[in-house]
């Protein structure tokens, strides 16, 4: 509640500023204790933002409780959700309703084994870093190793309990222009259940080692740019021991695990991959295993999958957290299109590996969080393993 006042007083104060512009500001008008003579100008700054804003909350307003109090209440941070004597708007008394039931049927623990953290902000940086990679025989007596140029963002994340809003933007593309990768993802995370999507777009270099085994020759390729990839997808699971195991803990920074637990999770995951490659950029003597009339090749395809898997936070001493996941999901393969209709198996075969890393001090935290997703395809005619690699470095305060 106190962060609440502030950012109302904050805006508030930003208003009045704007009115008052162009006036000179008086050199007596905030009291400066003793002290700030030795702060540098930043700090001073600050103390006079935090002196004005107390002046706003402490001023005085009209407390009657008719139908505005608790408007007049949230401006000067002394806004009570619960109280019974102030008339709220129907929506909102539905809304925070609506909330407590939600928290209570879906987001409740075991305190012995996760407490929540007592913050409801979060201001967060990130530094994503991500390759994928292909190996597999692409053609007939041949074999081929692919992996991209490494993709970093950095990002700037504000979270509100379960809502998040954040920015990033590839180091890459600042530095050569241009947008050769997107990547977007999205999670939500409670007790019960936990959802994630995203969507991935990577047309970077690929660094290629192909193999002629009717030859015997072996050749390296570095930043071949003939490949287009690009995948979406989403995946949404049920965690059973959800009273003692948070998910949320390792991936979200909301709570506090204090002893080790572990849970079996169950759900879905549906994918959509798309992949294509540029013939006439190959080597010769590859670009030779296809007929002069033939099609590129791609590879076009829906996953329809169930998931089941374990996840186990690992509690290490007071500040340390450590969790591993692991989710094998399988299922039915739809086939879009391909190269000379070759028929694909309709089994999907897929793993998913997650492990998070976090440290707590206060109200900081840091965190490192990685996952593999590994899928594979097999047709008459090809065959590969392929995955995506995603490590995040992350720093942030609670508030």
């Amino acid at each position: 509640m106190t962060t609440l006042r502030y950012i109302l007083a904050v805006v508030a104060w930003l208003a009045v500023s704007l009115a008052a512009s162009g006036q000179e500001m008086p050199a007596d008008t905030v009291a400066w204790p003793d002290s700030t003579v030795h702060l540098n100008k930043f700090q001073q700054f600050k103390e006079r933002i935090r002196v004005r804003i107390d002046e706003k909350l402490n001023e005085p307003y009209d407390t009657i409780r008719d139908s505005g109090y608790w408007w007049r209440a949230m401006k000067h941070g002394k806004v009570d959700v619960t109280g019974k004597t102030i008339q709220y708007p129907k929506f909102l008394r539905f809304a925070w309703r609506l909330y407590k039931w939600g928290d209570k049927a879906f987001n409740s623990y075991d305190s012995a084994y996760v407490v929540g953290t007592g913050k409801n902000w979060k201001l967060i940086l990130s530094s994503n870093n991500w390759v994928d990679t292909y190996d597999g025989e692409p053609f007939a007596n041949s074999r081929a190793w692919m992996r991209s140029n490494l993709t970093s963002n950095i990002g700037l994340q504000l979270s509100f309990m379960a809502v998040s809003v954040g920015f990033t933007v590839g180091l890459s593309d600042l530095i050569h222009g241009g947008t050769k990768s997107k990547k977007v993802d999205f999670s939500f995370t409670c007790a019960r259940f936990s959802a994630d999507a995203y969507y991935m777009e990577n047309d970077r270099p690929v660094t290629v080692i192909f193999k002629d085994n009717s030859s015997g020759t072996k050749m390296t390729f570095r930043n071949f740019g003939g490949f287009h990839r690009m995948s979406y997808g989403m995946s949404a699971y049920y965690i059973f021991n959800n009273r003692r195991y948070a998910q949320a803990a390792a991936y979200c920074f909301s709570k506090y695990q204090r002893r080790s637990a572990g849970s079996l999770i169950a759900g879905i995951r549906l994918l959509h991959r798309d992949m294509s490659l540029n013939v006439q950029e190959l080597p010769d003597f590859a670009r030779e295993q296809f007929a002069e009339d033939d099609e590129l090749p791609r590879f076009l395809y829906n996953d329809y999958c169930v998931m089941v898997g374990y996840g186990y936070n690992w509690v290490l001493g007071k500040k340390w957290l450590l969790n591993l996941t692991l989710a094998p999901y399988t299922g039915y393969r739809h086939m879009i299109a391909t190269q000379h209709e070759d028929r694909a198996s309709d089994w999907s075969m897929n793993l998913r590996a997650r492990m998070g890393v976090v440290y707590n001090h206060k109200q900081f935290f840091m965190g490192l969080q990685s996952y593999a997703d590994i899928h594979r395809f097999k047709s008459e005619e090809h065959n590969f393993l392929g995955s995506v690699i995603d490590c995040t470095w992350m720093a942030g305060i609670r508030f």
